[in-house]
């Protein structure tokens, strides 16, 4: 059996994913990046190693992806993040078209072709509104853990709503509203709220096609899917493993490397 690996290191967690020669998942690890993103790979790497059981050189080819890609020291190549989510996210859920990645930092969305290939993007790279750094402060402004937020702001009545998706003055709004007496949830809701309208803006200029599939750890954030969903006014597809697709993406790229041959894995994938 022939294995390859994705290591996806993002600016808050780092993702490793193995597969088979069929594409199959044979150990996923996540760890947090941290400060030092060689050894944030290096760790999440071993770890997925312990997990299937093998050692490193039966790992046929290693992808580096993500915001830390080229720390990945010990990879044979690096992909774009982009690219990566748009693979992972084909090989979870054939059928996607369109691709929503919030990230710690930043938050993307692919068009995706009926093979997993990127057609069009569109991502607020400029700063991290409305991203996972986005929901982590707000968070810390009403005194919750961030694993909290989405199930609170289901419950809310009334939402608020937001002046702003900045991620350094939405602590400010939300101390407002406390101040005048709103309850949390309530808060939440229009936190959420304000994340999934500024998703959908970027998913509109890419074009929302029949099959929407959301990635990366945000994901598992039911707040932000419902948000997403009323604003888009479709539902969309999250997997159990929306948090590896990026590792993953990598890894099916790594894999494809391995089964071209060797005229091909000397190669540097530029994607």
């Amino acid at each position: 059996m022939k294995y390859a690996a994705g290591v996806d290191v993002g600016s808050t967690q780092t993702k490793a994913i193995i597969v088979d020669e069929r594409g199959a998942i044979v150990a996923r690890a996540l760890s947090d990046t941290g400060a030092y993103l060689v050894r944030a790979a290096e760790r999440a790497f071993a770890s997925a190693l312990e997990q299937a059981g093998l050692r490193r050189d039966q790992v046929g080819q290693i992808i580096g992806t993500g915001y830390g890609r080229f720390k990945v020291e010990f990879g044979d190549a690096q992909v774009t993040e982009i690219s990566c989510h748009a693979k992972g996210a084909w090989t979870l859920i054939p059928a996607t078209r369109t691709v929503i990645d919030i990230g710690g930092q930043d938050t993307k969305a692919i068009k995706v072709s009926d093979h997993g290939e990127v057609l069009d993007f569109a991502m607020n790279d400029k700063c991290a509104a409305g991203s996972g750094r986005f929901l982590t402060n707000s968070a810390e402004a009403v005194g919750l853990d961030v694993s909290e937020m989405g199930a609170r702001s289901m419950t809310a009545k009334q939402p608020v709503r937001l002046s702003t998706v900045c991620t350094i003055f939405v602590e400010t709004d939300i101390l407002t509203y406390l101040a005048q007496g709103k309850k949390v949830d309530d808060i939440l809701a229009g936190v959420h709220g304000a994340i999934g309208a500024r998703t959908v803006a970027l998913v509109r200029r890419v074009g929302a096609e029949s099959e929407v599939t959301f990635t990366g750890g945000v994901a598992k954030n039911i707040g932000i899917v419902k948000a997403v969903e009323e604003k888009l006014g479709m539902s969309v597809n999250v997997s159990p493993d929306s948090h590896y697709t990026g590792a993953l993406g990598a890894a099916i790229f790594a894999m494809e490397r391995v089964l071209a041959g060797p005229a091909v894995t000397s190669q540097e994938v530029l994607a």
